[in-house]
């Protein structure tokens, strides 16, 4: 059972978030339950890697959120598409605002995961906001090291500096009137540099997943708020909630989740590796997805 609801933000944007959200089979509002946040990747939309993950959640006795970002998907703000690291954050925290409002939750048992950028900005969310009791990971992605360091990593600080300036000439151009889309995952699948990137392009343009919400580019204005932020920022100070990261073994984006790992103060941390799964196939490969949900369920209902 799920039902679609409206999410007002209090982040001086005026965005309201349209959200999904799932119930489980033995549901009962006169008692209350655990929530979990499931938050979706840079590009996506709720009716694909979140609300699947939404679901199968909920299947394992949660009460859980999808939901569409700020400027994206069924969620209002403009200019559309923007992806601000900033505000992607707090639309966590929004959620669990809205959550702390229905009787049927209990505040003391609300989590928090997502996929891909979605579980940056959930870890994130964890750090400011410590009403998030447990935090999940699939895929990880830190938008700013992403951007900063490239998919790999393999990149230096200092050489992004031409893709800041990109974003600032970008707001330039808006400021006149003109449109910036910048790619969040290949848009042809010629431009993909390899195999997991091209997963990427079918996931988003081709019936594997594809949603006519999620048109897979950002406005290149976001630029000028990723390249400088830091999903993890103060990590190692405030992120002390229990942490469960899953990434696959062939994801060229396991750093960023090596790198949360060692950098988060959790005492209660533990790591899954699903072995000869790259990035994009955590998102929907049903053997991948079911070995994440049987570690990310376990771990909810002991932590929440």
């Amino acid at each position: 059972m799920s039902e679609s609801t409206t999410i007002e933000m209090r982040n001086g944007y005026g965005t309201a978030l349209a959200a999904v959200i799932n119930f489980p089979k033995d549901f009962d509002a006169s008692r209350t339950h655990p929530a979990v946040i499931v938050s979706h990747p840079g590009g996506g939309v709720k009716e694909q890697a979140s609300g699947l993950y939404a679901a199968k959640l909920a299947e394992q006795g949660f009460v859980t959120v999808a939901y569409d970002a700020s400027f994206q998907g069924e969620s209002t703000g403009e200019p559309r598409q923007l992806e601000n690291p900033h505000i992607r954050t707090e639309d966590v925290s929004a959620v669990v605002d809205h959550l702390t409002t229905l009787d049927y939750v209990d505040n003391a048992r609300i989590g928090a995961m997502g996929i891909c950028a979605g579980a940056g900005y959930s870890a994130n969310a964890a750090i400011n906001d410590p009403r998030i009791k447990a935090v999940g990971t699939v895929s990880l992605v830190n938008i700013g090291q992403m951007f900063r360091n490239g998919w790999d990593g393999s990149v230096k600080d200092a050489d992004a500096t031409p893709v800041l300036a990109m974003g600032a000439d970008a707001r330039t151009t808006d400021a006149q009137g003109k449109g910036n889309p910048f790619p969040l995952a290949p848009m042809r699948e010629e431009d993909a540099p390899n195999e997991e990137l091209r997963q990427a392009w079918e996931y988003y343009h081709t019936p594997r997943c594809e949603h006519p919400n999620a048109p897979g580019f950002m406005t290149a204005r976001s630029l000028s708020q990723i390249i400088t932020y830091d999903a993890f920022h103060k990590a190692e100070a405030f992120l002390t909630q229990p942490l469960f990261v899953i990434a696959g073994s062939r994801a060229g984006s396991k750093w960023m989740s090596d790198d949360l790992f060692a950098r988060a103060a959790s005492e209660d941390q533990s790591f899954h590796v699903v072995e000869g799964a790259n990035h994009m196939e955590l998102y929907d490969g049903e053997k991948e997805v079911a070995e994440a949900l049987s570690k990310l369920g376990p771990f909810f209902a002991d932590k929440l």
